[in-house]
């Protein structure tokens, strides 16, 4: 059994490999969200759970200039596919630097319908060129790429050297034609201050947000602490990492982290309460 989680299971009275105890206090390793109505807020009033947000990295958009050296000819791709807003934000700056023009016929396919949607602030959106997965795995994206593979040439923007591995792969074994785009770069942000104090939950989002945890605090121990992650590549982030991990999304039923955390804090709250 794994050392961490043990510990975890002596010192909390553990159900199961999961602490019993109720969920407080959840760190986010994201920014606030600006959105007033946004379903962190919700959880945390229906729940009553101290929500607390910090990005554990900061993005740092490549130079037009520097993208050049990549030697990717934007136009020549007809679809393109995005796993983020930050991807989406970066592929149109980088465009705009460049003075290329996108064309109207090119097509998207994102990972989650929220990220699709925010293509309006750069498209005008039509669905008949906008695709997205149906329950915001890779899978479903996959599903959907794959009726449309034989005909398009792939451009994957993401992050220098952390693109999704299980993309990356899909899109090999099955024949695409496809090129990556690095049009930012991830950096580890300061976190310090913020981890000064306990929470009962820490959730992940990108393999970059877990080596920065360690980055600031190399002697960063688990013990208690619950660890979800978002994205299959986060998740073995956290593992490979030595953390034991609790709640992963997106899956069949929890697409979201909100979606996960809500079915760990219900499941956990009911454990409680037959322990009583």
């Amino acid at each position: 059994m794994n050392k961490i989680l043990k510990q975890r299971m002596v010192k909390n009275g553990a159900i199961n490999g999961i602490s019993s105890k109720a969920v407080k206090r959840v760190l986010i390793t994201q920014p606030k969200p600006e959105n007033e109505k946004s379903p962190y807020f919700e959880l945390a009033k229906k729940y009553n759970i101290d929500f607390v947000f910090h990005p554990f990295i900061r993005l740092e958009g490549i130079p037009a200039k520097e993208f050049r050296k990549q030697k990717i000819d934007i136009c020549s791709f007809s679809a393109v596919i995005f796993t983020s807003r930050n991807a989406i934000d970066h592929f149109f700056r980088v465009s705009e630097e460049m003075k290329v023009t996108i064309s109207q016929e090119t097509k998207y396919f994102c990972i989650t319908e929220a990220v699709a949607l925010y293509l309006q602030k750069f498209i005008l959106y039509r669905k008949r060129k906008v695709f997205y997965g149906a329950d915001g795995t890779n899978k479903s994206m996959f599903d959907v790429i794959n009726k449309h593979k034989d005909n398009e040439k792939f451009l994957y923007v993401c992050s220098e050297n952390q693109q999704d591995n299980e993309i990356v792969n899909w899109l090999k074994n099955n024949k695409c034609e496809f090129a990556l785009a690095f049009m930012y770069r991830t950096i580890s942000n300061e976190i310090a201050p913020v981890m000064e104090a306990q929470y009962d939950v820490i959730c992940f989002f990108t393999p970059t947000g877990v080596k920065s945890l360690f980055d600031n605090i190399p002697s960063f121990q688990q013990l208690e602490t619950v660890i979800g992650a978002f994205g299959n590549n986060t998740s073995k982030a956290v593992e490979d990492a030595g953390l034991v991990l609790d709640i992963k999304a997106p899956a069949p039923q929890t697409p979201s982290m909100v979606a996960a955390l809500e079915q760990f804090i219900t499941s956990v709250n009911k454990k409680e309460k037959n322990s009583i």
